[in-house]
């Protein structure tokens, strides 16, 4: 058990490697697309086991997140499945999940619906000539409705998709759109080995509209919203199993992220398990502006019932923003006997 551990420590160690010297071995592709795009709500990981294992999650076994993660894996479920999720962003900003997956078509398929929203909590009301505040109070709420189905094509092949209504309220503007999530996955029979791809947040663009928003303040030209698309990512991953004992695994989990609005990047993750009530999980990503540092966290898993009940946590510790949080609850219902 002890050498296991070691083994497992190396491999957390060797995830928190030097970032400048990763930085010179992978080129910066895509730098100048940074900020093109609205609705940077969609990009955030409310999954905690993803998070902990840095995003690193696309080919992963489906879960109620799956959802979020990868429509397609939503076929690993065999009975319902729901789970929440809460996001800390700081400075009172907060983001939650909810989802909700159920099988259907003798576990054949899967259908679900997912609530995405982001809060940002009491603002102060500025002007460029009250910079200190008017005394007002305004709120940023962003929010994305979804609903998932995924099918099994055959035992090894699965395709899923999840459509989005997306809206975004700033004060008293507004702004909509609808996108969708595709994906695929594909297993084999060697070490639980799985391939992934998917496409995030293909949709349209939009622009603020509201009362008030086109008038002049003092200027010769008045403000004209542009049209502005979503943060539509392109992932391809993979994850394997390479070592399993009677009671305990190691999961090894690899992604490419291409977005639309920065430059490609490189995801890592680790997961162990053992009795498959303890998780520890770690990851790093790699060319991320402001993420020199390893994620990391853990699950917990019990029964209630019968039914299995999963706590989960991710830490996600940043150059600009401090330690972020992830945490998350789901529940299952058995449908087969008490395990």
């Amino acid at each position: 058990m002890k050498g296991h551990f070691n083994h497992i420590l190396f491999g957390v160690l060797f995830l928190g490697f030097s970032s400048s010297t990763l930085a010179q071995v992978i080129p910066n592709f895509g730098a100048q697309r940074a900020g093109l795009n609205a609705m940077s709500f969609l990009k955030n990981d409310l999954n905690p086991r993803s998070s902990a294992m840095s995003g690193a999650s696309v080919a992963l076994d489906g879960d109620a997140f799956a959802t979020l993660t990868n429509p397609a894996a939503a076929t690993d479920i065999n009975s319902f499945n729901a789970a929440i999720s809460n996001y800390s962003l700081g400075a009172g900003i907060q983001q939650s999940f909810a989802s909700v997956l159920m099988p259907v078509n003798r576990d054949l398929a899967a259908f679900g619906f997912s609530v995405n929203m982001l809060n940002s909590g009491a603002q102060e009301v500025r002007t460029e000539f009250q910079p200190e505040g008017t005394g007002e109070k305004f709120f940023v709420t962003n929010l994305a409705l979804a609903a998932t189905y995924s099918q099994q094509l055959s035992d090894m092949f699965s395709a899923g998709v999840s459509l989005k209504y997306i809206h975004e309220q700033l004060a008293n503007y507004s702004s909509g759109t609808v996108a969708a999530d595709v994906s695929f996955i594909y297993k084999t029979d060697y070490k639980d080995l799985q391939f992934a791809v998917m496409v995030q947040n293909f949709g349209g663009n939009s622009a603020l509209n509201g009362e008030g928003l086109k008038s002049d303040f003092n200027r010769l030209n008045p403000i004209s919203p542009d049209d502005y698309g979503i943060p539509t990512v392109f992932s391809l991953g993979a994850s394997a199993v390479p070592w399993k004992k009677e009671n305990q695994s190691l999961l090894i989990s690899a992604q490419l992220n291409h977005p639309t609005d920065n430059s490609e990047n490189y995801r890592i993750g680790l997961e162990y398990e053992y009795l498959e009530l303890l998780f520890l999980r770690a990851g790093y990503k790699l060319n991320v502006n402001g993420q020199p540092f390893p994620t990391f966290g853990f699950g917990l898993r019990h029964r209630v019932g019968g039914h299995p009940l999963q706590l989960n946590y991710a830490a996600n510790p940043t150059e600009f923003l401090g330690l972020l949080h992830t945490v998350g609850l789901s529940f299952t219902l058995n449908k087969m006997e008490r395990e």
